[in-house]
């Protein structure tokens, strides 16, 4: 699916800060297909994948010490207005409103129970140009420690509504708007070691789980939960090789 707009309040980017951007560069073309281009110096080396012509998400140098990470993205109207919701809902802001040459404004923040996220005001960059098609975003999930928690701070900053399901072994929330789900929220897994915050995981569609696994573990990523299926899909969470979590889905429909 092409997208020309993303509505306030929905996910609409991603990107990767890493310490190797080569090599991450070389792994995520080898896995998904795309065209990386090297990083622009004139934006601290940042580059943006593309796959058909379409932006997909964005690879840059890591700015925090520990594991890379991937980034989701929020699209808000006004960013300093965002900042002022996150500081009023007890969140934190790590890196204050700042333009982005013409292609838009940002900011960067930490939620109350410490899961990094950012916002994005568009200019000529809208955020990534094709979703829920293999080799393309089309999900971003909170893992929250303390779900009560999220369920105060995230309707405060973006309005979003809960949508909660306790169907599965676990609760599990949709967050909504306009009745639309746009992301969602999940428990912490036990397994995941206690030092870890909460953290919000970046699912990439891929056309089949099993040989887009086979493909990770040749190129020296790491498996981290095994492919399970679902009703709107077949899902694993996977490492890169230097450690950046995220997940791949075959999608059943639509989308998630």
């Amino acid at each position: 699916m092409e997208k020309t707009s993303y509505a306030a309040g929905t996910p609409c980017w991603v990107d990767i800060g890493t310490a190797d951007v080569d090599a991450a560069r070389a792994f995520y073309s080898a896995v998904f297909g795309w065209d990386i281009p090297p990083g622009d110096e004139e934006f601290g080396g940042y580059t943006m994948a593309s796959l058909g012509g379409k932006l997909i998400c964005g690879f840059g140098p890591q700015q925090n010490p520990g594991p890379p990470y991937w980034t989701t993205y929020v699209a808000v109207a006004d960013v300093a207005d965002a900042a002022a919701k996150v500081t009023a809902a007890g969140g934190q802001v790590l890196a204050p409103p700042m333009e982005v040459a013409t292609a838009g404004q940002m900011a960067v923040f930490m939620d109350t129970q410490g899961a990094a996220f950012a916002v994005w005001q568009a200019g000529e960059h809208i955020g990534s140009q094709l979703v829920n098609e293999p080799g393309a975003l089309c999900w971003n999930e909170l893992n929250a420690r303390d779900t009560d928690q999220a369920l105060a701070f995230y309707p405060q900053v973006f309005g979003w509504v809960p949508r909660t399901s306790t169907d599965g072994p676990f609760p599990y929330t949709e967050w909504q708007l306009d009745g639309e789900s746009i992301a969602a929220m999940m428990p912490m897994a036990p397994q995941v070691p206690a030092e870890v915050p909460s953290f919000w995981m970046t699912y990439f569609a891929v056309a089949d789980t099993d040989a887009t696994l086979a493909k990770i573990t040749e190129l020296g990523g790491a498996v981290m939960m095994p492919p399970m299926d679902i009703p709107v899909g077949r899902f694993a969470v996977v490492a890169d090789p230097a450690g950046a979590a995220f997940a791949v889905i075959a999608l059943s429909g639509e989308g998630m």
